[in-house]
């Protein structure tokens, strides 16, 4: 009896094994395994006795990779790669697509796809030194408001000039998403009355009926000589306060003043989704090794993970198996992650266990 229990045992053992060995060759590895998407690149160039179609694609590839930077570095850290040559930019690009190509009046036209490498996206910007963001759109409330100093008055809405022309140039490249507020009575006569305490005013009243969560107010102080812009930015649960100084300012100089301050804005965004690619923080995750929906859950869950470089199976027995994830972060941003998909970690100890 006692013999026939031991060749049981063995049996199961050699099952959990063979069952084990199978989950390593079909176990996922991967690093940064989605793309960066950028759509809709349109280049045209005149046909004649030059033309080469792919120098066509040549330069939309640059168009492209140009607006991922301006989706993903501070403003300060797109110099650094404005000059990356051709070939360099080639090698970060996973595939494209030609959505459209026509010819019109000797004129080539193109309407280009391009699908950039996350992972070598990441590895070039951490050579450069350049902490990159995620790219995620934001709807926010944008309130201007000037403050004519030499007259004391407000001036809001329709003739405020910054009010009537922000949405004017609004570049798909940013990730801030503007909502200007609707001309309200109601809210000139708030905004009026709180004229000797703007600064410290909240602006509860109006923010509330537009159940947006992110806004930002500009109290634009206008004198004879300069502009002074203060910035109440709410993008996360802190305040921020901005100052900034147009000296010498004309009307003239709004849309570069404009996209001066868009820029600020975006900064302060990108600063909320930066990624640091130069921490490596390794965790063994183990989950039981009999129950494949959570495995398998598990391993679709980590892909969706843009700061996970890396996951691959290190070890199993014949309870659990054992997953090495490289993730370029905190453990605690790591478990709010698991936690947004519902899922808890077990981490009293130095393997945490998904339960």
């Amino acid at each position: 009896m006692k013999s026939k229990i031991l060749f049981f045992r063995s049996n199961i053992y050699l099952i959990i094994l063979i069952l084990a060995s199978f989950k390593i060759f079909f176990s996922t590895t991967f690093l940064y395994a989605e793309t960066f998407d950028i759509k809709n690149i349109e280049i045209s160039k005149k046909f004649d006795i030059n033309f080469q179609k792919s120098d066509v694609l040549d330069e939309g590839f640059k168009i492209a990779f140009q607006n991922l930077i301006l989706n993903i570095a501070n403003s300060n850290d797109q110099n650094k790669l404005k000059n990356l040559s051709l070939s360099n930019i080639k090698t970060t690009i996973n595939n494209f697509s030609i959505k459209e190509e026509k010819f019109v009046d000797n004129i080539y036209y193109v309407n280009l796809d391009v699908s950039f490498n996350k992972k070598k996206i990441f590895q070039l910007f951490e050579r450069k030194n350049i902490f990159p963001s995620l790219p995620k759109k934001k709807k926010v409330l944008f309130i201007p408001i000037i403050i004519d100093e030499g007259k004391k008055d407000l001036i809001l809405f329709s003739e405020n000039i910054f009010f009537k022309n922000w949405l004017i140039e609004n570049d798909n490249k940013n990730q801030l998403i503007y909502v200007l507020p609707t001309e309200d009575l109601d809210d000139l006569q708030i905004i009026k009355s709180k004229y000797n305490f703007l600064e410290e005013y909240d602006f509860k009243e109006i923010i509330d009926k537009y159940s947006l969560e992110n806004y930002i107010i500009s109290l634009i102080f206008k004198n004879d000589n300069n502009l002074r812009v203060l910035s109440k930015i709410k993008l996360s649960n802190q305040m921020i306060l901005d100052n900034q100084i147009y000296k010498n300012y004309r009307n003239e100089k709004l849309f570069e003043t404009i996209e001066n301050l868009k820029n600020i804005y975006e900064d302060y965004w990108k600063k909320e989704n930066q990624i640091n690619t130069s921490i490596k923080l390794p965790l063994i995750i183990a989950i039981n090794i009999f129950d494949d929906k959570k495995i398998e859950n598990f391993e679709n869950i980590i892909k969706k993970f843009d700061l996970v470089s890396s996951l691959n199976v290190s070890k199993m027995d014949n309870e659990k198996i054992y997953y090495k994830v490289i993730f370029n972060g905190t453990p605690k941003l790591f478990i709010q992650e698991m936690r947004k998909f519902g899922h808890e970690l077990d981490i009293k100890n130095k393997i945490w266990i998904l339960q």
